[in-house]
């Protein structure tokens, strides 16, 4: 019984350490309260469902966003609902291509219109990304090579570069 009792603690322990992962992950995949609830409950569950599984050797934040980002792109598509990501201001401006008359609000919402049209792995590369995780830590994450980790986010940002740049331009045209 003490086993059981230091392997829950445990799990306790490090969850609560990395909790802010599995909410980044859930307010990136979804956008109503009970939709973020119902996703961190399944992504915590299952969590513990595989924390036996868990290789030491590895760090635990990366086990825990292979997981989550897993369990997030699965409910996502059970649900089909629309999404959006909350990302950081000062995130935006270095994505954003913003005009000069353009505010950091309107840049804001047009990063995540295009965000949550991109692919599940584009928008796990990007949170990865966002979070500043490396690209060594990416791959681990995500299961892809570091190189082709590299090379994506580097397509990816490029091509919201672009959007929001042709999105800019048809407001300011208007």
């Amino acid at each position: 019984m003490a086993n059981s009792e230091t392997i829950k603690d445990l799990f306790l322990q490090q969850l609560q350490l990395h909790k802010r992962i599995v909410y980044k992950i859930c307010h990136a995949y979804c956008k109503n309260k009970d939709d973020i609830e119902d996703l961190a409950q399944e992504i915590i569950y299952q969590l513990w469902k595989s924390f036996d599984r868990y290789d030491a050797t590895y760090k635990f934040s990366t086990w825990m966003y292979r997981i989550a980002l897993n369990t997030a792109i699965s409910f996502y598509r059970s649900t089909k609902k629309n999404h959006h990501h909350y990302l950081d201001q000062l995130q935006v401006v270095e994505m954003a291509a913003a005009g000069e008359e353009t505010d950091m609000e309107t840049n804001l919402n047009l990063l995540q219109q295009c965000i949550s049209q991109l692919k599940e792995l584009d928008k796990a590369l990007m949170i990865l990304y966002l979070e500043e995780n490396s690209y060594r830590e990416i791959a681990e994450i995500t299961g892809i090579t570091e190189s082709n980790v590299a090379t994506k986010i580097s397509r990816i940002k490029e091509k919201l570069k672009q959007k929001i740049s042709s999105q800019i331009d048809t407001h300011a045209r208007s």
